[in-house]
């Protein structure tokens, strides 16, 4: 019986044992825990001004595989929300800032005037719009589709003609949808 008692007496002093590790080691972990966990500040406060930027996609070709690919832009919503269509051309003729990719619009090429109607984008070129490698395939569907890609971005365009001198080509007089 005496040894019935010292056992159960060990057995408790064990299990409070257990239970008072447990909750130490619970308590050492937490407060480590605290000590890691540091509020972030960041380095400067969002700006007015880059609350106002956005991103566009214009699409130029891949030097190397002559593909078609986006190059983001951030750009002032200031200067696209008068005139996104002129915006966005201007900056296809100026050509890629990457230099993987390649100006796909020809040299000189001048942008006469934009109209849009529905969701039909009719742009007018001047004519060195033509000057395209004629040669090669891929050049004039590049020169195609880096604009309707581009244009077709903006979500209340889905299709696009060419004129040329205010009138209708031959090498461009369908209307084209995104590819």
């Amino acid at each position: 019986m005496k040894n019935r008692k010292i056992f159960l007496l060990f057995l408790i002093l064990f299990i409070l044992l257990l239970i008072g590790g447990y909750f130490g080691i619970k308590y050492i972990k937490d407060k480590k825990e605290e000590e890691n966990i540091q509020e972030y500040t960041p380095e400067e406060e969002i700006t007015e001004e880059q609350y106002r930027q956005t991103i566009v996609s214009l699409y130029f070709a891949d030097k190397e595989t002559g593909e078609l690919l986006p190059e983001a832009r951030m750009i002032d919503i200031k200067e696209i929300i008068n005139d996104p269509y002129n915006v966005l051309m201007n900056m296809l003729i100026e050509g890629p800032k990457n230099e993987k990719f390649a100006k796909v619009i020809p040299d000189g090429t001048k942008v006469l005037s934009i109209n849009k109607e529905g969701d039909t984008l009719t742009i007018d070129f001047s004519s060195e719009f033509l000057n395209y490698d004629k040669n090669a395939d891929i050049a004039k569907n590049n020169l195609i589709y880096s604009i309707v890609n581009t244009m077709t971005e903006l979500t209340e365009i889905n299709h696009v003609k060419f004129l040329v001198n205010g009138e209708v080509n031959s090498d461009f007089s369908d209307t084209y949808v995104r590819k």
